[in-house]
């Protein structure tokens, strides 16, 4: 079981990967789940716009979609990440963050979802965003 980073219809390399997966790792054991076959996609907004009018019909851009295959109630998560770079870069400049603390942001937020927490609601969104800050302390951790 493993986690890949590929890219498509884009240039993007993600740095420190042995880091990356470690991180998530920990993410998903302080989760009490257990690692499967996670691919994330790096790739630009309108390969990530077709996926969502194709898959989703939603006409509108996204930094992220999670697509996950393991039983909502199983323990092993398995998915697929797709993450626009074009929506993270932009995204950062909005926030006024470094385009790798967003995409890290982003990357985590992908695995919670595998976790199977959501974010429609005001109250979901909260609960990710603390879930978000805390993954992203055990990063920093490990930096």
């Amino acid at each position: 079981m493993k986690i890949n980073f590929f890219s498509e219809d884009i240039a993007f390399t993600l740095k420190k990967k042995k880091i990356i997966r470690d991180w998530i790792n920990s993410v998903i054991s302080s989760e009490n789940k257990k690692l499967g076959n996670i691919n994330f996609i790096f790739c630009s907004d309108s390969y990530l716009h077709n996926i969502n009018t194709t898959y989703l019909n939603h006409d509108s851009l996204t930094d992220i979609i999670t697509f996950q295959y393991n039983d909502p109630d199983d323990s092993t998560l398995s998915g697929d990440i797709f993450i626009s770079i074009d929506r993270v870069g932009e995204n950062a400049n909005q926030f006024k963050l470094s385009i790798s603390d967003e995409l890290n942001r982003v990357i985590i937020h992908g695995i919670l979802h595998l976790c199977g927490y959501k974010d429609k609601t005001k109250a979901a969104q909260k609960q990710m965003r603390t879930l978000e800050d805390k993954s992203l302390s055990l990063l920093k951790n490990l930096l």
